[in-house]
């Protein structure tokens, strides 16, 4: 084992509390450290979003130690401890023999040896400690020499650690993504050998792994990185679809339909897990409604209402929230509507400005327009909207409604099947300002019921 002297200079509570538990586990006799992606990320020089310990004290001695300590992964040895008011988790040293199913092992036993814990680990880079007693890295699988080389390469056998656990493939892509790491040769050969196995997987694993990689520094290597080793055709077959889909040149000279979806993704400014789910599959339907006719033109027609069914069948079979679900199918189904706002009626256009999804399908929008052919006139013209609206001091929320199904039978007027339609006429009427006030809406409402026409 190679110990790397490290002083870090960190003005962050958390990584001095994390020391601080550290140091008293040391204290009482235990070997600890702080491990994985902190150490990984304080060597790259960058903040680690949260601190890992681990420990050869057992959860029973963590629990004496920390009170108020709790059990996270029994079976995994996972404690949840606080310091200074801040939660860490700490996982007793262990050893893993036998996975039978791709993710849980046989055996777990704990051990008094770090380094055991350490070659247990997915990736070298992930498999470092650091002491802050003697200030010191400990790296027994050659994790700082990866580092530097920015490789990313598994501990021990990449077979047998992705046949372990299958996800650990899917992780592959995203740390070599997120750090701009390169695979190593016999970590790439072994995830395309492998890479049909993702398909196993527990739907919501895959789903938050996707989801991490959408939403970090490079989604759209990631999504390449998926598709040359084969794992986005085992985990999202639909997206991998997309790849060679020819769109006509005058309006997409980027390329096919994955070449502007990967565009969109690398121009999110600030993703979120709804935005980028949107980007992913705001086409998704393309491949199926593709069609060209006798001059050589391509169409895709229905795409967004095909793609809209489309994506919800995915995001049921990846276990989405229903209200992240309905977002986005919204957005997927709505994406072309933007081309024609400045031909939208009144009415119809408050609608969509007043509609709580309208932001996310707006940015949808601009990511579409700057990924192909550049123009952003009904962006801009949706921004001016929005600005004017705001001076007039206008609520961009839509009014109460002026006319309803009681007011229109305390008038008179028998309720029939044709109240609905009524109804949103006359709301349509009133967002476009047609009436002085509630009398007049009501008095309209009633003249067109008792119409006969």
């Amino acid at each position: 084992m190679e110990r790397f002297r490290r002083k870090f200079q960190v003005a962050n509570p958390a990584f001095h509390a994390a020391c601080h538990a550290v140091r008293k586990l040391k204290q009482a006799g235990f070997e600890a450290g702080l491990v994985g992606g902190s150490v990984r990320d304080l060597l790259l020089g960058c903040l680690p979003a949260d601190y890992d310990l681990v420990t050869t004290a057992v959860p029973e001695v963590l629990a004496e130690l920390f009170p108020g300590q709790r059990s996270v992964g029994v079976s995994f040895g996972v404690s949840l401890i606080e310091v200074e008011g801040i939660r860490f988790e700490a996982a007793t040293a262990r050893e893993e023999r036998n996975y039978l199913d791709g993710r849980h092992p046989e055996l777990v036993r704990y051990t008094d040896s770090l380094e055991l814990d350490m070659a247990r680990r997915d990736f070298t880079v992930n498999a470092l400690w650091y002491d802050p007693e003697t200030e010191e890295v400990c790296d027994c699988v050659g994790g700082v020499a990866d580092l530097e080389r920015g490789v990313l390469r598994t501990v021990g056998d990449p077979e047998e650690r992705f046949r372990e656990d299958y996800l650990r493939m899917l992780r592959a892509v995203r740390f070599a993504a997120r750090l701009g790491f390169e695979l190593s040769p016999g970590t790439r050969r072994a995830i395309a050998e492998l890479a049909p196995l993702t398909a196993e997987l527990a739907p919501e694993r895959v789903a938050g792994e996707l989801t991490r990689m959408l939403t970090g520094p490079a989604p759209d290597r990631a999504m390449r990185l998926l598709l040359e080793l084969g794992l986005l055709r085992a985990v999202l077959p639909e997206v991998a679809a997309l790849d060679g889909v020819e769109q006509p040149p005058q309006f997409h000279p980027e390329g096919d339909v994955f070449t502007h979806t990967m565009k969109m993704l690398a121009h999110m400014a600030y993703p979120d897990a709804r935005l980028a789910w949107s980007v992913l599959l705001h086409d998704i339907a393309k491949p199926q409604t593709q069609s060209i006719d006798e001059t050589g033109r391509i169409r895709f027609f229905g795409h967004e209402s095909e793609g809209a069914e489309l994506a919800g069948r995915i995001l049921d079979r990846l276990r989405f929230s229903t209200a992240d679900r309905e977002a986005i199918v919204q957005a997927v189904r709505g994406h072309m509507r933007f081309a024609s706002v400045r031909e939208m009626r009144a009415a119809k256009l408050r609608r969509l400005l007043a509609d709580p999804n309208f932001p996310l399908e707006l940015e949808l929008h601009r990511l579409d327009c700057i990924a192909c052919h550049g123009f952003l006139e009904c962006f801009i013209y949706l921004l001016d909207e929005l600005v004017e609206r705001r001076r007039r001091g206008e609520e961009t929320a839509l009014p109460e409604r002026w006319v309803t199904g009681k007011s229109l039978i305390a008038a008179g007027c028998r309720p029939g099947p044709e109240f609905g339609p009524l109804l949103e006429s006359i709301y349509d009427r009133q967002l476009a300002g047609e009436f002085a006030g509630p009398a007049e809406a009501l008095a309209a409402g009633v003249a067109a019921w008792n119409s006969p026409t």
